[in-house]
């Protein structure tokens, strides 16, 4: 009984949703398993045939989705990040990319005799990593904080240029193969770049000064982009043939280094289209792979491969170290991690589609050739990452640093606090104006949504196991107290008491509670912002023989409330309830004292408290 087209539509997207589910589940990097679902609907079973679904609408439609995929990977490529960051990563960009290039071109072409052109086009493709491939592994592996950032940066910065570097290189062999002679060829070739860079440029130009001026309501933003950039698209084809990618990566380019344009909004919208757009592409794409292509290239896959993980990378690494403070640990363990992601497979299809057409015969093996390096590398990379960090000793020690939801002034003021005494933290809040002054006290703070795709790859929680919602906001607390409980466990999230509710409201509340671990004695952030405007400070004490936590609590009237204690060992834990408080002689308290406390302190010369961090109490060894 024949399948009909709207049942087939429908289980792609059933596909794509199980297999995201699947991925967060496990905490892999999805693009895994939407190959894995797409080969089993496809060649496996049988199932989908993407030729028979869509007919002659297959590559217009995957076109158009490499199109929006480059161009919302070049919004991400600011000129400024690539200057901010160490010699390392500015290397490791340029050294890494010629020297993968170079020999992934070289062993397709001498290993496995393909074309020079569809050599060249691997290489070119098989240097891009992406920063959705490797957020999920840094999660799971939490290398030491330099060697997270060298990672995620490299990322960052690659997926958009490694995109536009393959594009470059498939315009040159389009340009080549459309010319008789060598003069034409590198006429096409100019042509191509010409009206790539132009179109892109001013299209970049215009909807950055549409967005900046607000002469387009805020609605529109995202389906007003979109559409302007695949007419961009289509327009730049019908101008200088395929060279619509190059002008929407260089568009997008454009706009991401204007400024005061506001495309986080735009960045946000890349999330609903990666799960369910995206996602379905690589479903599409996976499911026209053929086992007998994959046959075809015999044990020679395996030779390239292994040439790729095991002598081009190590030695883009070692040489791109040069000069670097790394040792041999550390650069042992980046020569291990190269994950390939979403632009590699999806650029590949649609190239390889392309040189088809224009009788590259070899064309067929490129496919095969990507899709398999991206199943190896991320597969043998999630699952051996966290035994070689170990083995290297270039893991984290225990995530004992805490992030922060919200930056307000009680936030800032307890971050502050913990920061005296060495502990990771990290603030988030989506009010500017309070990220603004975080910064200003020397705080680590993230601007954004925490549970955002964006913040996947740029939130860094290097050293970070914990979450303490400190925000008056209850529907992002209930966002990101649900989106940490899957990373940090039902112990490490910890969320203040909420304000006056209606009965539904604290209902839902006494659930999320439940998830989570009460904190300051149960108060609300009211109460806290409350105590602060009432003059409360944070003091730290050191308890001792001569000063017991009964002579704090009598100290203060039972007025303070402590927020944190370190003990012996210098653990840092957040107080849940005071009354469950039991700390020994020697350990120390952060707490939040009432302001008539001062007076006294003042006469007390040479006694056991003081503002600042007592001399007699150790510091935890961990830093920022």
């Amino acid at each position: 009984m024949p399948v009909s087209t709207v049942l087939l539509l429908a289980s792609i997207g059933v596909i794509s949703l199980l297999c995201q589910w699947l991925a967060w589940r496990v905490r892999m990097p999805a693009i895994l398993f939407l190959l894995a679902g797409g080969i089993a609907a496809g060649p496996v079973l049988g199932f989908l045939a993407p030729e028979a679904v869509f007919g002659d609408l297959l590559f217009p439609v995957i076109s158009l989705a490499v199109a929006i995929i480059l161009f919302e990977g070049s919004l991400t490529l600011r000129f400024a990040e690539i200057r901010g960051h160490g010699k390392m990563v500015r290397n490791l960009i340029p050294v890494g990319s010629i020297v993968t290039c170079i020999i992934g071109t070289l062993a397709a072409r001498w290993v496995l005799d393909v074309s020079w052109a569809v050599a060249l086009l691997f290489g070119a493709i098989s240097i891009v990593t992406g920063p959705t491939v490797i957020a999920p592994l840094l999660r799971s592996v939490r290398p030491d904080s330099k060697l997270a950032n060298i990672l995620r940066w490299e990322g960052i910065i690659i997926d958009p240029l490694g995109a536009l570097l393959a594009v470059l290189v498939f315009e040159g062999i389009v340009s080549w193969g459309q010319g008789n002679v060598f003069g034409h060829s590198l006429y096409i070739f100019g042509k191509t770049l010409a009206v790539g860079f132009l179109i892109g440029a001013v299209a970049g130009y215009l909807n950055g000064i549409v967005l900046r001026k607000h002469w387009m309501p805020q609605y529109l933003h995202n389906a007003g982009t979109l559409t302007f950039m695949l007419g961009v698209y289509a327009i730049s084809n019908e101008l200088a043939h395929e060279s619509g990618l190059l002008t929407v990566t260089v568009m997008g380019i454009w706009m991401a280094n204007m400024k005061q344009v506001p495309i986080d909004s735009i960045l946000e919208f890349k999330e609903s289209l990666s799960v369910l757009l995206i996602s379905a592409l690589f479903i599409i794409l996976a499911a026209r792979v053929e086992f007998s292509a994959i046959a075809e290239l015999g044990w020679g896959l395996v030779v390239v491969l292994a040439l790729l993980m095991l002598v081009a990378r190590p030695l883009s690494i070692f040489l791109s170290a040069i000069g670097t403070n790394l040792n041999w640990r550390e650069k042992l363990f980046l020569s291990w991690i190269a994950p390939r992601g979403i632009v590699a497979a999806a650029v590949s299809a649609l190239f390889a589609f392309q040189l088809q057409k224009l009788g590259y015969e070899s064309a067929g093996a490129l496919v095969p050739l990507i899709f398999m390096l991206i199943i190896a590398t991320v597969t043998l990379q999630s699952i051996t990452a966290r035994p070689v960090a170990r083995l290297l000793k270039v893991a984290e020690p225990a995530e004992y640093g805490f992030l922060i939801l919200g930056a307000n002034p009680v936030a800032r003021m307890i971050g502050g606090a913990l920061k005296k005494y060495e502990v990771p933290v990290t603030l988030a809040d989506t009010n500017w104006e309070n990220v603004r002054q975080a910064r200003m006290d020397n705080l680590q703070v993230y601007f954004g949504n925490p549970v955002s795709e964006h913040a996947s790859t740029h939130l860094d929680l290097t050293g970070i196991g914990k979450l303490l919602v400190i925000s008056p906001y209850k529907h992002m607390n209930s966002l990101a107290t649900y989106h940490f409980l899957d990373w940090f466990g039902d112990k490490c999230v910890y969320s203040l008491a909420e304000g006056d509710q209606d009965q539904k409201a604290r209902h839902q509340t006494a659930e999320k509670i439940q998830m989570t671990r009460g904190l300051f004695d149960g108060v609300s952030y009211a109460k806290l912002a409350s105590l602060v405007s009432q003059g409360y400070t944070i003091k730290t004490t050191q308890l001792s023989e001569e000063f017991s936590y009964e002579d704090f609590l009598k100290k203060y009237q039972n007025q303070a409330l402590v927020l944190f204690t370190f003990d012996s060992k210098e653990h840092v834990a957040p107080v849940c309830s005071m009354e469950d408080l039991k700390p020994e002689d020697d350990w120390i308290l952060i707490s939040l004292v009432p302001p008539q406390a001062r007076k006294e302190r003042k006469e007390k010369d040479g006694g056991a408290e003081a503002g600042m961090a007592p001399s007699a109490a150790k510091e935890p060894s961990a830093t920022i």
